[in-house]
């Protein structure tokens, strides 16, 4: 285990004005503190946090990082408190330290709710101090690299997590090195089998191209010479989990593999990075496709270099990265070579160490936690998380210019979220460079992506399933509830108005408001919304703002009663609303005194048809269904037998008729055809000379001489219906044609 006076020595051999009193006091307090607890391999604990340092002190953090490291389990594991913290090493540190504790004691309902939720602490403690952030992947490294210790189940957890969060956060952060170790060694326990074949065949290529790798380097070394470049050349090889990765994505074998070895070429200035470009490429033919300038255009982790390959001295593929040395650390350290908590002179925070600009990696971060952590659960949380950190990036521009970087596979939607989510809420269409392309169109580098706009628009809950980006998927999700919401909350509205007007009372959602905690809900919109599902009476609201209320409801009738004593029903259930639909008859659908005007499916109320359908020109009843909405029935259906006894959810419903809505609505038959060719063609033709459409089709009865079959149409109303089943009725492929419950 390092001793104390080594820890002090490793930071002094890059910081040597170290504040040496600050480690030895977090180091003191640290051992202190976890006194003799063991860790799984039986080692004392305190030599875990001593090795989280020991990381720190090879990406050359400061003092503070260092101490910070020491210290970072000792809230959650040790009887240390925060205000003891505070108190020894001040308040920042003290909340840095925190930050790192995981939160205790959670009421979730799955372990995957509970790794969300210490996640979403973490990456905001991360988003207000980057330190946070550096000593978690350290703490998560150290914990891969003793891992052979936990219980298998444990281990493959463990190896999960790192795989899904903490590999692609560090990668994020540009810490490729330490992205590729956690990726390694989480790859050994999730997939040994293929592990061990992987890094077997790797080893066998290496030593099978020893030779040819140092030909290349002494090629490439030679001709940096001739050109006066001072460069340093050296070969590398890809990674086992990356391997496997690429074979499994793009279905390769090992001999399809282009890129197993790759070369980098480190020099001393940008421009010496474009003069080792042109050396290269006047001297070996370069690949089609295979060129990528991320000097000009920097990765949004910051990591930026020239990847090209040739067709090298020996006539294969040789994949080069050519970069400077600055840009060499950078991608190898990320934020952590950024020097932010170092000493550079100018601003400092408050422990007393300079604070530089922003890197692009660390902003990214703070504006996609922000995004995230309006999250509507925790699953929500993790998964968003997830897909922001996982993916390959595209890089596209506004018509103005400005550059918005996106997973790969974006599409328009997702570039409408990014710029601002009331673009994405607001999209209808897009110009990709120029021509209006599909809203599912995937967007590719360089593009120039143009929004078209309209305040009318509400996004689609379908488009869920299209976008990539979590900001995306979370606003949509967001969007989809609330207009859900609204909906529920007119017809919650409108069932009050009609129960406080039979009663003869004036309602007003103010009325509301000094009864919500009788009600158990939070505010008005809850109450409307939870009485338009169903969840709650109208008569249990009108007792809750009139304690004195009698309910004088009566039960409805019997389904043969249902046409002749239509009137009693309305009385039981106080409630009236239309429905739109086509061809209003001016007799019995004539708009009933005190309806209630709702517009349809695609209105702005939760409704839906019963499976047999109902079209304008039926008699209807509307059933609430709680959680979906009101259920509309024909007055003939032998459904509304089950609703007889609950009289409290039947709705009196009429046709709303809006001509300018041209809108099909849904009718179910039956037909009988004769079982010969061509039936089925037949009966899809007067469909389709009718003006209708089929809906689905599904086979009841087949036998040697007929076929029965339901098939649901979509139809204007009832006349287009009636005309349509005469006319099957006179084909001769069927012998006959009625309604379903018509």
């Amino acid at each position: 285990m390092m001793r104390q006076y080594e820890l002090v020595e490793r930071v002094q051999r890059y910081k040597p004005d170290v504040n040496e009193a600050l480690l030895n006091k977090a180091y003191v307090y640290a051992m202190q503190k976890h006194g003799h607890q063991k860790r799984a391999s039986g080692d004392p604990y305190f030599s875990h946090p001593l090795e989280v340092a020991a990381i720190l002190t090879e990406m050359h953090m400061d003092e503070a990082t260092i101490a910070v490291a020491l210290l970072h389990d000792t809230i959650e594991d040790t009887t240390a408190t925060r205000a003891e913290i505070d108190d020894l090493f001040g308040p920042e540190m003290g909340k840095l330290v925190e930050g790192l504790t995981k939160l205790k004691k959670l009421d979730l309902v799955s372990k995957k709710a509970e790794q969300a939720e210490n996640l979403r602490k973490l990456l905001l403690a991360i988003s207000e101090d980057v330190r946070v952030l550096l000593v978690k992947l350290a703490d998560r490294l150290h914990n891969m690299r003793t891992l052979d210790h936990m219980p298998e189940a444990k281990r493959l957890r463990i190896a999960e997590e790192t795989m899904d969060i903490y590999a692609p956060l560090a990668g994020r952060m540009g810490m490729q090195g330490m992205r590729e170790e956690l990726e390694e060694i989480a790859f050994r326990y999730i997939n040994p089998e293929a592990y061990r074949a992987v890094t077997a065949r790797l080893a066998e290529i290496f030593e099978r191209n020893k030779g040819v790798l140092t030909d290349i380097e002494k090629a490439l070394s030679g001709l940096f010479e001739k050109h006066a470049i001072n460069a340093g050349v050296k070969s590398r090889q890809k990674k086992p989990w990356s391997v496997f990765r690429k074979m499994e994505a793009k279905a390769l074998s090992f001999e399809q593999l282009s890129d197993i070895f790759g070369f980098r070429v480190v020099v001393d200035t940008v421009e010496d990075c474009y003069r080792a470009l042109g050396a290269i490429h006047t001297t070996w033919s370069m690949v089609p496709g295979r060129f990528k300038d991320y000097i000009s255009t920097p990765k949004q982790n910051d990591y930026r270099s020239i990847h090209t390959t040739i067709v090298g001295p020996s006539r294969q593929r040789v994949e080069l990265q050519i970069r400077t040395r600055e840009m060499n650390k950078i991608a190898e350290y990320g934020v952590a070579a950024h020097s932010i908590y170092k000493d550079t002179g100018g601003k400092t925070n408050g422990a007393g160490h300079a604070i530089s600009k922003e890197t692009n990696a660390y902003a990214w971060l703070r504006r996609t936690i922000e995004q995230l952590a309006e999250g509507d659960n925790p699953e929500d949380f993790l998964e968003n998380t997830k897909l922001e950190l996982f993916q390959d990036q595209v890089f596209c521009f506004t018509p103005k210019g400005m550059l918005i970087a996106l997973p790969r596979g974006a599409t328009p939607i997702d570039f409408a979220y990014a710029v601002h989510t009331d673009v994405g809420d607001t999209c209808v269409g897009a110009k990709v460079n120029g021509r209006i392309m599909p809203l599912m169109t995937e967007l590719k580098n360089g593009d120039e992506v143009e929004i078209i706009r309209s305040k009318a628009q509400v996004p689609p809950a379908a488009w869920e399933s299209v976008v990539v980006t979590g900001k995306a998927r979370a606003a949509i999700r967001r969007a989809t509830k609330n207009a859900i919401r609204k909906q529920y909350s007119g017809l919650g509205a409108r069932i009050l108005e009609r129960a406080f007007e039979r009663a003869g009372k004036n309602f007003t959602k103010e009325s509301l408001k000094p009864v919500l905690h009788r009600l158990a809900r939070k505010d008005i919109e809850d109450v409307l919304a939870s009485v338009g599902r169903g969840e709650l009476a109208s008569t249990d609201v009108m007792k809750a703002v009139f304690p004195d209320y009698k309910d004088e409801r009566v039960t409805p009738a019997a389904p043969k009663q249902r046409e002749e004593g239509w009137s009693k029903i309305r009385n039981a259930a106080g409630m009236l609303f239309q429905i739109p639909g086509r061809a209003a008859r001016k007799d019995k659908d004539q708009p009933r005194d005190g309806a209630v005007p709702i517009r349809g499916v695609r209105g702005d109320l939760p409704v839906r048809f019963a499976p047999e359908g109902a079209v304008p020109g039926d008699r209807i009843v509307g059933i609430v269904q709680p959680g979906t909405g009101i259920t509309i029935y024909p007055i003939q259906s032998p459904a509304l037998q089950a609703f007889d006894d609950q009289p409290e959810r039947w709705i009196d419903v009429r046709w709303d008729i809006d001509e300018r809505t041209k809108e099909r609505f849904p009718a179910r038959v039956s037909v009988t055809a004769i079982n010969a060719p061509g039936s089925l063609a037949d009966i899809a033709q007067v469909v389709a000379s009718n003006d209708a459409n089929i809906h689905t089709l599904s086979m009841v009865r087949t036998a040697p001489d007929f076929t029965e079959m339901l098939i649901d149409l979509e139809v204007w109303d009832l006349k287009h219906l009636n005309r349509l089943l005469s006319q099957l009725k006179d084909n001769s492929s069927v012998s006959d044609a009625r309604r379903v419950n018509g």
